[in-house]
């Protein structure tokens, strides 16, 4: 089973979630400087999560339906976030205070298990983006992306999807169509 899955499943067994939000399409769940320890379980929509360098945005990653997201840098260190994470559609997403959740996790070595198979995948996930970024090729970058996250393409608009393959929407859009 997915860990994530698991994780979820934990979650609501015991009924931890502290409140549920929902927002409108382009809505921010975090914004950068802000300090968000929440964890969020995606119920419906779809998000991004992106920088502003030099009044330039890039996406570094998304989230959709049944996925955890957070603002991972300041869940971790409880520091102000680099990140923005915005709706991409309508969303509802599932709260969890960080102290509540490791306490969960610390509760049962079963959790601390899941737990640990999670920030394995996303380290191997980050690990894949970073090849993804290194890829020269913009054919290359693409094919990969479709081959590991064909619901991406379901999800998200292509102008984010190509921010995300360090494209421009006319390249994506020519790729694409090839």
């Amino acid at each position: 089973m997915n860990p994530i899955t698991q994780l979820i499943d934990s979650l609501n067994a015991e009924n931890l979630w502290d409140s549920t939000i929902m927002l409108n399409r382009n809505d921010f769940l975090t914004k950068r400087g802000t300090i968000d320890t929440n964890l969020y379980w995606v119920i419906k929509g779809s998000f991004r999560v992106f920088v502003i360098e030099a009044h330039e945005e890039h996406t570094i990653r998304f989230g959709y339906k049944n996925n955890l997201i957070a603002a991972l840098d300041s869940f971790l260190n409880e520091k102000p976030t680099d990140f923005y994470i915005q709706a991409l559609k309508q969303a509802t997403v599932k709260v969890l205070d960080k102290t509540k959740f490791m306490d969960f996790i610390a509760s049962s070595s079963e959790n601390t298990k899941i737990w640990q198979l999670i920030l394995q995948q996303f380290v191997l996930q980050q690990m894949e983006r970073e090849r993804d970024i290194l890829t020269q090729s913009p054919v290359e970058r693409y094919n990969r992306v479709l081959k590991r996250s064909p619901q991406l393409f379901q999800e998200v608009p292509n102008k984010y999807i190509a921010s995300y393959l360090r494209m421009t929407p006319e390249t994506f859009s020519r790729i694409k169509k090839s």
